[in-house]
């Protein structure tokens, strides 16, 4: 089971536009599970710890929003990637392959859920501004 540690507390400094981290949430993961996250953090261009802060309120975010709401929100995130998509070629006069439109199809349907995620994250830290 995880723990919340306390740092040592200090006054209300902020860094870089932000306030300053003084919680510590840990958890012990097998070398596997260290090591996918280790990839998925690289993937992603950040440390391990950003790359799990990340993941961990993002998920609170979507925590606050029913299964329902998430479903039909990622649904329409995907038609707002398709559409983006396919209209500036179709606009440019241009035809679109098929196997081209099977690509990005494909693309969609396994980038609109994360896509959904990092909107509502992006949402929530404007709200807490």
């Amino acid at each position: 089971m995880s723990e919340i540690q306390s740092i040592i507390e200090r006054g209300p400094v902020r860094l870089r536009g932000r306030d300053r981290r003084s919680l510590n949430l840990s958890t012990k993961l097998t070398p596997s599970e260290a090591k996918a996250i280790e990839e998925a953090a690289s993937r992603a261009g950040k440390t391990p710890s950003e790359w799990a802060r990340d993941l961990l309120l993002r998920n609170v975010a979507v925590g606050s929003h029913s299964e329902l709401e998430m479903h039909i929100f990622t649904e329409l995130v995907g038609i707002q990637m398709l559409l983006m998509g396919t209209l500036e070629p179709l606009l440019r006069g241009d035809k679109m392959p098929q196997d081209q439109l099977a690509v990005l199809f494909r693309q969609v349907q396994t980038t609109k859920a994360m896509k959904a995620q990092e909107l509502l994250a992006k949402r929530g830290q404007r709200l807490e501004k």
